[in-house]
């Protein structure tokens, strides 16, 4: 518990003096102010988390937490828990669609194993399990607040210690059958919205099984009573072990003054988690895109963060985020690389006023 309060403690605002200069910086650039939209808000965002005016990504990684759950055994989920560590192989191997995008944009991925129910045998998986996957939060809590801490901290160490070896931009990717029941139990745990628009087809469950889906995370609700303002308490009693290591990763990098790429609905509750322990740890989130699952759309709004892509994805694993990673990094390519006016010998004034532009 030290380590997650030292953290929580140690995340503070972003550099308001580095945004200033950033968006001066933008403002001198050869185009009218605001013209690349995101692209500027996004390089202006990314000087104030780490505090340089000229932002620069380096060396970008993904890190993909694993774990099963319990309340799989209650029939929420298309697919049998046996998924969850063969695609573990599937990633360690490279043969993932995480790995292809990650490959795409440049990005190195870390598969941990916080919670497979299986013990997993590769090479490139790291092994840091908690809990072999969580008890079935639809009898009872899926795990405890000791090992709902134990799962927070070790993502934490293991973003420190990404950054450490010189990761300057992070995204969280996640596996684990039955985990988007657990995303929509926490989202409707901190929200009170009603379930019905909470509640998706995850990995493609039939119409009919979706209302069974929505009873099981009532009837969980019901019997473990999560208190929505304790985000231990929440996360200890409607889980999942990837969710609490992918908090714990957000709060580590928001602590080292890290960007970190936010992918899916997932990852969106592992958002929420870190939120409601830091409220400034949002400052260093970025929304990757807005998944087809009903339920992130309304945790984007309950954070306030605006998503970059809008491309119906519904898979998982970093996917998201590994394609936001190539966009946070030609946001700083542009505040560096970019000519100013007057480097240009571009008229300021003809530029950008009602005249044609010589840039146009």
């Amino acid at each position: 518990m030290k380590k997650l309060q030292e953290t929580i403690n140690s995340i503070t605002g972003l550099d308001e003096d580095a945004m200033l200069l950033a968006g001066e910086r933008q403002d001198s650039l050869t185009k009218p102010p605001g013209a690349l939209g995101m692209l500027e808000e996004l390089s202006i965002r990314v000087a104030g988390i780490t505090g340089e005016p000229r932002p620069k990504i380096g060396r970008k990684v993904v890190i993909v937490m694993a774990g099963d759950h319990g309340v799989t055994a209650e029939g929420v989920s298309a697919y049998p828990s046996e998924v969850t560590p063969q695609m573990v192989l599937n990633f360690a191997a490279g043969g993932a669609a995480i790995n292809v995008l990650a490959r795409h944009v440049g990005a190195e991925v870390v598969v941990v194993d916080i919670g497979v129910a299986t013990d997993v045998d590769a090479l490139c998986v790291e092994c840091r399990k908690v809990k072999s996957g969580t008890d079935n939060f639809a009898r009872g809590p899926a795990m405890s607040i000791e090992e709902a801490v134990a799962v927070l901290e070790t993502g934490i160490e293991i973003a420190e210690r990404e950054i450490d070896r010189g990761a300057t931009l992070i995204a969280t990717g996640d596996m684990g059958i039955g985990n988007t029941t657990a995303s929509s139990a926490l989202l409707a745990a901190f929200t009170g919205l009603p379930l019905n628009g909470l509640v998706g087809k995850g990995t493609g469950i039939e119409e009919g099984l979706l209302g069974h889906k929505r009873e099981v995370i009532e009837s969980a609700i019901r019997v473990n009573k999560p208190d929505g303002n304790d985000p231990l308490d929440a996360l200890a009693k409607l889980g999942g072990l990837e969710i609490g290591g992918l908090a714990g990763v957000i709060l580590g990098a928001a602590s080292r003054r890290t960007p970190v790429v936010i992918d899916g609905f997932i990852s969106g509750a592992a958002a929420l988690v870190a939120a409601k322990l830091a409220p400034r740890s949002v400052e260093y989130m970025i929304a990757s895109h807005v998944s087809v699952e009903p339920g992130h759309r309304r945790m984007l709004e309950v954070l306030g963060l605006k998503p970059m892509l809008y491309m119906d994805m519904r898979l998982g694993e970093g996917t998201g985020a590994a394609l936001g990673m190539a966009l946070v990094e030609a946001a700083t390519k542009i505040i560096n690389e970019m000519a100013t006016f007057e480097e240009a010998g571009v008229t300021q004034k003809e530029a950008i006023g009602d005249q044609p532009s010589p840039i146009s």
